[in-house]
């Protein structure tokens, strides 16, 4: 058993959301065989009614409280300088103490870093040099870069400098890391595209889901409308924090583009919208055809009952937890080609795989009349998931990085 220190920007409890889900897994696994030093923060008020529960998994735990109104403020002084936006967002003088002093009274081991901007912990401490192994998870400057086109100046202007200054910064934690990964082999030769020097020192760390969380119950009943009044309701569901662009971008393209040509279609169509911290452009979007839920108690009846669940990503980095977890539950889902690709699975038999609107309109409008065909695709999926996709395997990737320690 060694000593870790483990760096996250967003509590990983509870595993409610995309990226604190793998970071939970990650921790999970770490302190199964390491004593851990966990430093991280709360962003959410919410989630501040966690950290005790948090603390008897991880005793070891600094929580620093991060404002996110305040801390974007922050951030805008980075333009003075060449400093990436997110590496100020994420800066806390607390967090930096509570890391100096582990280093200092401790012999640690390895730094595991969850998301690359939490590096700059170690690199400003007294030991700049403690061997790191650092979970990019996504290439999140391209993702910057991707969203520049989107939208107007002075944000275009604005996510395509975060695009280039958080890459610079990237291929400078990868060239002094032990070792990075990232969710998919594709985010693996995209990140090397950018970074040639990264090669060999780089690799697949996957998702995986809890399919024994997320499993269909008999007994579980269903959140949509009930049939005397709205019989024949056919419930079409997106998962997702929905203050994240991708999501808002993602449900916006669906209830314009994609869903008015399925409801003249068949007029009981539903668009369920399930997560988190809706905008109030999300929020604008309700209507007869499209209910906005916000934060619902647990996402699985939303899931289990939902005639087909979809994910129109166009701006989609990585592995989509939102995807396994559907197919954990058996249901028929029907994603972005792009998010198709990053998973081990055949399309058409195991998840259906669709591109432009025309593509889903077709698709969902043919699917919704082959109930056996979605029946089926859903077996399949959960099937896919048991085989290929638990935690366990894809977290054991890192263990021999950890094993060289400071010894390597």
């Amino acid at each position: 058993m060694g000593n870790l220190l483990y760096l996250v920007h967003r509590l990983p409890y509870p595993p409610n959301k995309g990226d604190k889900v793998r970071s939970y897994h990650l921790l999970k696994h770490l302190t199964a065989s390491h004593r851990v030093f966990l430093g991280t923060f709360v962003d959410d008020p919410d989630d501040a009614q966690h950290i005790e529960t948090l603390r008897t998994m991880c005793p070891d735990l600094h929580v620093a409280h991060l404002q996110p109104r305040w801390a974007k403020v922050q951030s805008t002084t980075a333009l003075l300088s060449n400093e990436a936006l997110g590496l100020k967002y994420y800066r806390n003088a607390g967090l930096q103490e509570w890391v100096n002093r582990v280093l200092a009274e401790n012999t640690i081991d390895m730094a595991v870093i969850f998301s690359s901007v939490m590096a700059q912990y170690v690199e400003h401490s007294q030991a700049p040099n403690t061997p790191m192994l650092v979970d990019f998870v996504d290439v999140d400057s391209h993702k910057w870069t991707q969203y520049a086109p989107n939208h107007s100046w002075p944000l275009s202007w604005l996510f395509r400098r975060e695009g280039q200054r958080l890459l610079a910064y990237e291929r400078s934690i990868a060239a002094k890391a032990r070792h990075s990964f990232f969710v998919t082999a594709n985010e693996v030769a995209l990140f090397q595209s950018m970074a040639p020097e990264s090669t060999g020192r780089v690799d697949a760390m996957g998702n995986g889901v809890d399919a024994d969380f997320f499993s269909p119950l008999a007994t579980r009943v269903s959140p949509f409308a009930d049939a005397a009044s709205r019989p024949g309701e056919m419930a079409l569901v997106f998962t997702g924090a929905m203050d994240y662009w991708p999501n808002i971008d993602a449900v916006t393209w669906f209830a314009k583009d994609i869903l008015p040509q399925l409801v003249s279609e068949r007029a009981l169509i539903r668009f369920y919208i399930v997560g988190r911290s809706p905008t109030e452009d999300v929020l604008a979007l309700a209507s007869e055809h499209v209910v906005v839920t916000g934060t619902v108690p647990d996402v699985r009846p939303y899931l289990q009952h939902a005639t087909l669940v979809v994910a129109p990503l166009r701006v989609a980095r990585g592995l989509q937890n939102k995807i396994l977890e559907a197919m954990a539950m058996a249901r028929p889902i029907i994603a972005s080609k792009s998010c198709v690709e990053a998973l081990e699975v055949r399309a058409g038999t195991e998840i259906f795989s669709a591109e432009s609107a025309e593509d889903f309109i077709t698709q969902i409008s043919a699917l919704l009349q082959a109930p056996e065909q979605l029946a089926s695709v859903g077996i399949a999926g959960r099937s896919r998931v048991l085989k290929n996709y638990s935690w366990d395997a894809h977290m054991a990737v890192i263990d021999q990085y950890l094993s060289q320690g400071a010894t390597a």
